[in-house]
C-alpha cells in the first residue's frame, strides 16, 4: 500500500512551526507495511486543501491528513472532505455527547462553536479523542481511505495508536519494511561512498541512502517484502561487509548516538570523565549527560571563556596562554590535564576553539579548534578546521570529541589509532 501524508495549517508555512507529525506517521506506517511516498503542507484555504486532498487521494492508497479539525471558522478539513467526497456533514449525537463530557469532567462550559466539531460526513466513522475535543473521522471512497486527524502531536499519537493502526493492519497485506541502519564519524561522504559503492550496488533489492550530518554520516538500509526474514539476512550480510569497509569509523550498527555508545564505553570500563570547555560552551558535558545514570561516570565540568578563569577554575598556565594563545594544542592539553586532576577523573576533555562568526585571525581562523583527551599519561590533541557557522562549529566541535573518548576505549587504553590490539 501506498500513502501520502498531507499537514493543514496555514502556521507551518511559516519559519515559526515545525511539521512534526509527519515523522510519526511515516515511522508508523512503515512498520505496518505501508509506504509514504509524498508528504505535503497546506495552508488554511478551501480551494488549496481541496486540491491536495483530491491529488493525493487520486495517487495513493491511504491519504493522511492532520491538522484543521478544530471549532473555528479556518478550521475547514472537515468540511473540504466531506465536499470533496460528495458527502453531507451531519451532527453525530454521539460524537457531541463526548464533546460536552470533557468539558464537564475539566470544569468548562462547552462554547457553541465546540459543536462545529460534531459534524461527521455521511459513512464516515468517528475516531475517538481521549486527548481533547476534536474527533478524528475515517473515510473511503472508491477504494481509498482517506483519514483525518487532528493537529496537536499528543492528540494525533493517541488517536492513531488507539484507533488507527490496527485498522489499517487488517489492510496493509504480509509487506514490511525491514531496515539497518549504521552510523558513520571520522571520514568525508566522498570517501565512505568510494569504499562502499561497490558493496551496496550489488544489492538490487535494498535501497541504500546515504545521509551526511555535522560531523557523522548515517547509511540507511532500507527493503520492502514479504519475506522479512529472508531479507533480514542479506541486510545483515550487507552490514557486516560495509562495516569490514569503514571498520572504526563505523560507531554503531544499532542506531544510538554517539554520547550513548561513549555512555556504554565508559561504564563497562569503569572510567569517569570530566570537561573542561572554552568555545562549546558546555555543550559537551551537555550531551555527556544526555543518557540516564550518566553520575556514575561524569564528574563534572567547566566552561572557562575567560583567560584568566582558565587557569583559575583549572590550572592552565598564565604562561602558556600567553607564548601560545588561549587557541592552540597546548591549551588543550592544559584544559584537559587540568579538569582531569581537579576532578579525580580518568579522562579529562579540553577544548578551545574560535567558534565565529567574528574573533578569526589568518593564523587562528573562524572553525579551529583544538581537542584533547588526558588520561595522566600520554595525552591526545586533535587541531581541526570545521567549516560553517557557530552551531555547526560547536557541535562538530562536540562530536569529534566523543568520538576520541569513543576511539580511546576502542584501541585501548595508551594504545593510538593504527596500533596493533
Amino acid at each position: 500500500m501506498k500513502a501520502e501524508i498531507i499537514a493543514v495549517g496555514s502556521e507551518l508555512l511559516t519559519p515559526d512551526r515545525v511539521d512534526t507529525n509527519s515523522l510519526f506517521l511515516t515511522a508508523e506506517l512503515n512498520k505496518l507495511g505501508i509506504e509514504v511516498t509524498r508528504k505535503g503542507v497546506v495552508g488554511d484555504k478551501r480551494e488549496d486543501i481541496r486540491d491536495a486532498f483530491a491529488l493525493s487521494m487520486a495517487r495513493a492508497d491511504v491519504v493522511i491528513a492532520s491538522g484543521g479539525l478544530g471549532p473555528t471558522e479556518d478550521d475547514l478539513t472537515r468540511d473540504v472532505a466531506a465536499d470533496l467526497l460528495g458527502r453531507k456533514l451531519e451532527s453525530n449525537p454521539d460524537v457531541l455527547l463526548a464533546i460536552q463530557e470533557r468539558f464537564r469532567r475539566i470544569g468548562r462550559q462547552m462554547a457553541e462553536v465546540n459543536a462545529r466539531q460534531a459534524m461527521v460526513p455521511e459513512g464516515a466513522t468517528a475516531l475517538e479523542n481521549l486527548k481533547g475535543t476534536a474527533p478524528g473521522l475515517w473515510m473511503e471512497a472508491d477504494g481509498h481511505l482517506l483519514i483525518l486527524l487532528p493537529g496537536p502531536p499528543n492528540e494525533l499519537q493517541a488517536m492513531f495508536a488507539r484507533q488507527v493502526a490496527e485498522r489499517l493492519a487488517k489492510r496493509s497485506g504480509n509487506v514490511r519494511q525491514v531496515t539497518r541502519e549504521l552510523r558513520v564519524v571520522g571520514m568525508p561522504e566522498s570517501d565512505l561512498d568510494q569504499r562502499i559503492s561497490p558493496i551496496y550496488t550489488k544489492y538490487h533489492d535494498v535501497q541504500t541512502t546515504i545521509l551526511a550530518a555535522p560531523g557523522e554520516i548515517q547509511i540507511h538500509l532500507r527493503a520492502w517484502t514479504a519475506d522479512a526474514q529472508g531479507i533480514a539476512v542479506v541486510l545483515d550480510e550487507m552490514v557486516e561487509r560495509i562495516s569490514m569497509a569503514l571498520a572504526e569509523n563505523v560507531y554503531t550498527t544499532m542506531g544510538e548516538s554517539l554520547e550513548e555508545v561513549v555512555a556504554n564505553a565508559l561504564t563497562l570500563n569503569a572510567a569517569t570523565i570530566s570537561t573542561a570547555e572554552s568555545c562549546t560552551g558546555g555543550l559537551l558535558a551537555e550531551r555527556l549527560t544526555r543518557t540516564p545514570g550518566s553520575s556514575n561516570y561524569f564528574l563534572g565540568g567547566v566552561v572557562s571563556y575567560s583567560n584568566e578563569l582558565k587557569s583559575a577554575w583549572v590550572d592552565v598556565p598564565a604562561e602558556i596562554i600567553e607564548s601560545r594563545g588561549a587557541v592552540s594544542p597546548e591549551v588543550a592539553v592544559a584544559l584537559a590535564d587540568g579538569i582531569r586532576r581537579r576532578t579525580g577523573s580518568t579522562l579529562g576533555v579540553g577544548i578551545t576553539g574560535v567558534a565565529g562568526p567574528a574573533g578569526g585571525t589568518p593564523e587562528k581562523p573562524v572553525g579551529l579548534v583544538h581537542i584533547a583527551l588526558a588520561n595522566g599519561a600520554t595525552p591526545r590533541e586533535r587541531g581541526l578546521h570545521f567549516p560553517g557557522d557557530r552551531e555547526r562549529v560547536r557541535w562538530q566541535a562536540s562530536q569529534t570529541a566523543l568520538d576520541m573518548v569513543r576511539r580511546y576505549f576502542l584501541y585501548g587504553p595508551g594504545k593510538r589509532p593504527g596500533a596493533k590490539t
